[in-house]
């Protein structure tokens, strides 16, 4: 399974190397911060160069190892970790920086190019292409958010990696019961959008009319300027079929024009970037 795992990684590196000098993808990351080389892959987004520095991927969203005694952990962790191993162990590579240059733990954050045999090759991008990894909530680019999801979408759609696991399905809003079983997870959630409103300092997309029950997604209305710069009219997405990843969390409900707080229970994701939600209209 591990020399499959392996492949699929090499292969997909290959492909996706083939493609873009015929289309090349646009960069992610900044300047250059650092160079170095891996020497310890700690799990499937993190690993620590030759001179102790630990590193973290920008933008990806892979499942946590498991903590000792854990039990119910997220399928697929190890193997995240291999597939870091197979791209990145053990060669040279190139930091680009990210929008934050280091987490509230000290480690690096940045978009990491892994230079073999005189190309590059965009380490998350070969991550999540070979179904190893999600797009995270926060990318910063516009163009390498789109980039992302794009090969996101390709690798969900051929179950490769963690896509073949249902566990990594994309949930149904739908049926909120089974979005709220994931409280405390990354996760991708679709479906139509029944009303935006607003109350206060948030903008509230509801995906049902049982505050109290369906599942919402909140915007602060401080960030609305942020997504309409990137094409997204967050009013205009009453009707639409949308996409949103993020965290789910539980809370009372969301808000509507009929007004009133209501009782707990209600899955809830907060977007505070505009890569958190897709437009599906066209899927």
């Amino acid at each position: 399974m591990l020399f499959t795992m392996i492949l699929a990684v090499t292969c997909s590196c290959y492909r996706a190397r083939a493609q873009d000098q015929q289309n090349p993808a646009p960069p992610c990351g900044g300047s250059d911060t650092a160079r170095g080389t891996v020497a310890r892959v700690l799990d499937g987004r993190t690993f620590v160069l030759g001179d102790g520095r630990e590193v973290r991927l920008a933008a990806v969203e892979v499942p946590p190892l498991p903590l000792p005694d854990e039990t119910g952990a997220a399928p697929g962790a190890a193997v995240a970790k291999r597939a870091l191993e197979a791209l990145a162990g053990g060669d040279d590579v190139m930091l680009r920086r990210a929008d934050a240059p280091t987490d509230r733990y000290g480690r690096v954050v940045a978009y990491a190019y892994v230079e073999r045999d005189g190309d590059e090759l965009f380490v998350q991008g070969e991550l999540i292409a070979s179904g190893f990894a999600r797009v995270g909530d926060q990318v910063g680019s516009r163009a390498c958010a789109a980039e992302l999801v794009r090969r996101e979408s390709a690798a969900r759609q051929a179950k490769l990696g963690l896509w073949a696991d249902p566990y990594y399905q994309v949930l149904n809003a739908e049926t909120p019961a089974d979005v709220l079983a994931h409280r405390g997870r990354f996760a991708l959630v679709e479906g139509k959008v029944v009303s935006v409103r607003e109350s206060g300092s948030t903008i509230y997309v509801n995906f049902g009319r049982r505050w109290s029950e369906d599942f919402t997604v909140t915007i602060s209305k401080r960030n609305r300027r942020n997504f309409t710069a990137a094409g997204l009219d967050v009013n205009g997405l009453a009707g639409r079929h949308v996409r949103v990843r993020g965290w789910v969390e539980e809370r009372g409900g969301a808000v509507g024009s009929t007004g009133g707080g209501n009782a707990g229970g209600s899955p809830w994701i907060e977007a505070d970037h505009p890569e958190q939600i897709e437009t599906t209209d066209r899927d």
